[in-house]
């Protein structure tokens, strides 16, 4: 019966070891799940806090939006001013360039006739000049009888 007794108590302090170990084991398993049980009970407020700024935030977006369209309203009319005058400036340029090329035919037109006669620059230099005075006459008669209003971006 020794032995028996003898294995029957080392039997028991293995029991006792295991149960020690499970109770460590569960007492780190309870703790864990005591931090889990904090942080589920602080998500509403937490997920509260979001949400409201989450809202400040879009309303925020709204009003700043809602600025900017009325700066692009604002500036809309400075666009088509913008517009307006490169179109001005286009054209002007176009005539510009138009006036030039006529100018160096009738200056290149103006030499031959000067070779041809042999007046020299001086017969060149008045035909010029004389060539220039009409068609400046002529650009002005121009714009005095045929200008558009330009009332497209005025309705």
């Amino acid at each position: 019966m020794m032995l028996t007794g003898i294995g029957v108590l080392l039997i028991g302090i293995a029991c006792l070891i295991i149960a020690i170990f499970i109770a460590h084991v569960l007492n780190n398993l309870a703790g864990v799940l005591h931090g889990v049980e904090k942080t589920v009970n602080q998500l509403p407020d937490q997920m509260n806090s979001i949400f409201k700024e989450t809202t400040n935030l879009i309303e925020e977006s709204n009003h700043t939006l809602s600025d900017i369209n009325e700066k692009m309203k604002q500036l809309s009319p400075l666009f088509y001013i913008v517009g307006d005058v490169g179109n001005v400036t286009r054209k002007f340029s176009s005539s510009l360039v138009d006036v030039t090329e006529s100018l160096k035919q009738k200056t290149e037109d103006t030499k031959e006739v000067t070779n041809k006669n042999k007046a020299g620059g001086l017969y060149g230099t008045f035909a010029l000049g004389y060539y220039w005075l009409q068609k400046r006459r002529q650009h002005k008669k121009d714009q005095h009888e045929g200008a558009p209003l330009n009332d497209e971006h005025n309705e």
